[in-house]
């Protein structure tokens, strides 16, 4: 007899294997729980233990939610720590959202719109890196390694660390070598973990043994066109490419740790001597792996996915350039002090001057000489390489024009204000470095006034509210919200640390541990962030209340309804004006955030740059209340790790926290880590060649074979509809033609198409139907929706769309007592319609030939 198998696919809420088979929930705990019948615990297929073999239809679910969460282990707590990787994640999803991206990615050129904006944004991740590098290192060499040097302060630090108060250490910059260590230790974790996660992923798919009756004298097909970048055999396996990145990566971190005593060093007494002979050398080398880096991340032997090969000798060549600066790094720092200036303790704050206020040199904040600027800088160009992406990905080489002259003026016109420069007249007395980032950056943005470039195949979108998102800078947007992120960890990090070296006492207090400036406007933003978002989400419910007048309007227009039926109007009314607000206004409205953010992003910058602390003792009222908002604000920051890694355990244990928060989170992590390598693993470089070997394997079996399938119906519901649109874009041809793709709660047009058009956009989709179709010309693509789903929604990309209708009804019928359910985005496999159409698909895949269906379209 000919079987259908219908292979069910989950979404991000983890549907349980009985639920997504349609069983009784008590089955999984009182009654025969589903068989594994391939796979493993993490990732397995179940059937019903009461299925027959012979059963015309079989319906097997693909459990695949225990990559992203599971049971209460020490994995769990291990993937809810990845989530305050969560920033590299959001950079390595920018990757993805370029448009233009070449099908075939050996095509892709650097010079390209696509090539360059790669480039550009895999700097971007590499600075991201190198952000959170630089925390670490703040907080060991300049909070404890340089500022904290009272035995008070230091028995703050859990552990016996009152030793480096003794005069020993105090001398030159013992105490900087030793608070290097922490931001490598750093490092080296984060390396080891990203290195266990290899083996998470990166499978490939296996080849099937056999292939169907009457087809092994057949010749080979000859391999089909790419037309989609997700067709390409390696984007599910980059393994060499993931550990080529890492070792940059770790190599830069390491580097700009080691950069920053380096710096002061050279800053406080310019070396002579044997001094010199080991700081030039080592300068050199960081300068040499720096250049490496920032060449590399732009080349095809990192940038191409190329299965499991080795590191190379560019490689190697890093990771030895910076053992050798990392070896001359502490070789200068545990030399004495050098005759060239005074010695490097009359930089520090003296001891004291907690029990003796009024010592000289207890009045004012000494941080490590250096670092403060540093910090302020590395903000502004992040801000300025967000916006040279943004330019890019929108217009193309042309916009890079603006960027590229604020990047480079800035500096010139910095030194002409602090020291003048030959040739010209000195700087008027009045202007300041602060500013010039204003002008600067809206130089830059001018570059996103260019026209957008249109695409070389012109496409028409598919339907309303599936454009392009937030016109063409995407990748800047979603980097951007990343990169505030990682800063809003960062500046509530050093907070937090120098708030617990302070010990008790008030703000101003003399010889008082302080975070850098930055870190105090940070907190600031963060107040006015907030406030911002409070009106974003104002502004959500307004929306809300008048989507849902409108649609309770429409409901009750035909009127002769009861009290009960106008009640469950207003309920019916409320998921419609869900599903409007998320399908046409979101995607806008998270786009105003980002605008707003960007402006307050370039205030702060330019207070940063500006070295001026507002005094909370101050008789002005105003600096006053800053200061205070902003210590507030860094309060709310010092929190902000805690609470995004507690959140990440909710969201693995919690299904109400997961259906809300994890889809962020799993649209994240499907994408491989092909721009940031320190990013959580890819869960769908392991889900889908494991589809793909189970769907191409069961349809190879010999005709005779108790587990053959003539025919497979790749389910997929919300996320799961992902995940089987890149199994069918890497399924051999042959195996398409026996295979029939349902889709509900389809997220493909309003959010995947408009963010990731490379993949998922107008043209992209059509590949997708074009792909599905079979020899005879009929599109083997359903797609069910509901008008009550916030996350499903048509496609109308050459496919069936079938409506469900939710709810059934709005009163109990035929001697039930309960209102039928209104099920959203769930229960699409218990509708009538879904159940209507799987039976006629079923027939269609039995037919040796199938025939076109009477009544379609």
């Amino acid at each position: 007899m000919e079987r259908v198998l219908e292979l069910r696919v989950h979404g991000v809420s983890n549907t349980p294997p009985d639920q997504l088979l349609g069983l009784d929930p008590g089955a999984g705990a009182g009654g025969t729980p589903p068989d594994l019948v391939a796979g493993g615990q993490v990732t397995g297929f179940y059937r019903s233990a009461t299925a027959a073999r012979d059963d015309p239809i079989s319906v097997e679910a693909y459990s695949w939610g225990k990559l992203t969460s599971g049971a209460r282990t020490r994995r769990d707590v291990e993937r809810a720590l990845w989530t305050l990787l969560l920033p590299f994640a959001l950079a390595n999803v920018a990757l993805h959202a370029r448009a233009g991206i070449p099908a075939d990615p050996d095509r892709e050129r650097w010079a390209s719109r696509s090539g360059i904006t790669a480039w550009l944004i895999r700097l971007f991740c590499l600075s991201l890196t190198c952000t959170l590098v630089i925390t670490v290192t703040g907080i060991g060499v300049d909070l404890v390694g340089w500022q904290c040097v009272s035995r008070e302060c230091l028995g703050q630090i859990p552990g016996p660390w009152e030793f480096l108060g003794d005069p020993w250490w105090r001398a030159g910059a013992r105490t900087l070598a030793l608070g290097l260590l922490l931001p490598l230790l750093v490092l080296a974790a984060i390396g080891v973990l990203a290195w266990r996660t290899y083996q998470y992923e990166a499978e490939m798919p296996a080849e099937p043994r056999h292939r169907p009756t009457g087809h092994e004298d057949e010749p080979a097909e000859p391999p089909e066109r790419l037309e989609n970048p997700l067709q390409d055999p390696t984007f599910w396996n980059g393994e060499g490419q993931l550990r080529r990145a890492a070792v940059l990566h770790l190599c830069t971190g390491a580097v700009v740790a080691a950069a920053v005593p380096v710096a002061a060093v050279l800053i406080m007494d310019p070396p002579r001597g044997l001094r010199a002979a080991v700081a030039w050398p080592t300068v050199l080398l960081f300068a040499t792996v720096v250049t490496i880096a920032v060449i590399a991340v732009g080349r095809p032997w990192l940038s191409r996915r190329q299965g499991a090969t080795p590191l190379g000798r560019w490689s190697v060549a890093v990771a030895a350039c910076t053992g050798l600066g990392l070896l001359g790094t502490f070789v200068l720092l545990l030399l004495p002090d050098g005759p060239a200036g005074a010695p490097l303790a009359t930089y520090r704050l003296p001891v004291g001057c907690a029990t003796a206020p009024d010592l000289a040199g207890c009045d004012t904040v000494r941080p490590l000489p250096g670092y403060e600027t540093a910090l302020a800088w590395l903000v502004t160009y992040q801000v300025l390489l967000l916006v040279a992406i943004g330019a890019a990905n929108r217009s193309g080489r042309r916009a890079l024009v603006g960027p590229v002259i604020a990047g480079a003026l800035l500096p010139l016109a910095v030194v002409w204000i602090e020291r003048g420069l030959p040739g010209l007249p000195a700087a008027p007395a009045g202007l300041h470095t602060w500013m010039l980032v204003g002008p600067a950056i809206a130089v830059a943005v001018a570059g996103l006034l260019l026209p957008r470039l249109r695409p070389a195949v012109p496409t028409q979108p598919l339907g309303a509210y599936t454009g392009l998102a937030w016109h063409g800078c995407a990748p800047a947007v979603i980097a951007g919200f990343g990169w505030m992120m990682a800063v809003a960890y960062c500046a509530g990090l050093l907070y937090w640390v120098s708030e617990r070296l302070a010990g008790p006492g008030e703000p101003g207090d003399p010889g008082r541990v302080a975070p850098p400036l930055a870190v105090f406007w940070a907190g600031l933003a963060c107040v006015i962030g907030l406030l911002t978002l409070l009106g974003l989400l104002l502004r959500v419910a307004v929306l809300l209340r008048g989507l849902r007048r409108a649609e309770y309007a429409g409901l009750t227009a035909g009127g002769g309804l009861s009290a009960h039926d106008r009640r469950r109007c207003r309920d019916v009314s409320t998921y419609r004006a869900l599903h409007r607000l998320v399908g046409e206004h979101a995607v806008r409205l998270l786009g105003c955030y980002a605008a707003v953010s960007a402006v307050l992003i370039t205030l702060c910058c330019a207070a940063a740059l500006s070295g001026h602390r507002p005094d909370p003792l101050s008789p002005a009222g105003w600096q006053t209340v800053i200061h205070w908002t902003a210590d507030l604000g860094d309060a709310v920051l010092g929190w902000l790790p805690v609470v995004t890694s507690a959140l990440g355990l909710l969201v693995y244990r919690t299904d109400s926290v997961r259906r809300s928060v994890g889809v962020i989170w799993d649209v994240c992590t499907f994408w491989p880590r092909a721009a940031h390598p320190l990013a959580p693993p890819s869960y769908a470089e392991r889900a889908v060649p494991e589809l793909q070997t189970r769907v191409a394997g069961l349809l190879a079996l010999p005709p005779h074979h108790p587990d053959r399938m003539d025919g497979v119906i790749l389910s997929g519901h919300s996320q799961g509809t992902v995940i089987c649109a890149a199994v069918l874009l890497q399924l051999p041809r042959r195996w398409r033609r026996r295979t029939w793709f349902f889709s509900y709660g389809c997220q493909l047009t309003r959010l995947y198409g408009r963010v990731f058009p490379s993949y998922f956009g107008p043209e992209r989709l059509r590949t997708l139907a074009r792909a599905v179709t079979w020899p005879d010309g009929h599109v083997a693509w359903t797609n069910f929706w509901r008008d009550t789903d916030p996350l499903g929604w048509q496609v109308s990309a050459g496919q069936r769309d079938v409506p469900v209708t939710d709810p059934e009804a709005l009163h109990p019928s035929g001697g039930e007592v309960a209102d039928p359910p209104i099920r959203s985005h769930s229960g699409y496999p218990e509708a009538v319609e879904f159940a209507r159409e799987r039976a006629v698909v079923a027939r269609l895949l039995r037919r040796s030939v199938p025939s076109p269906r009477p009544g379609t379209g």
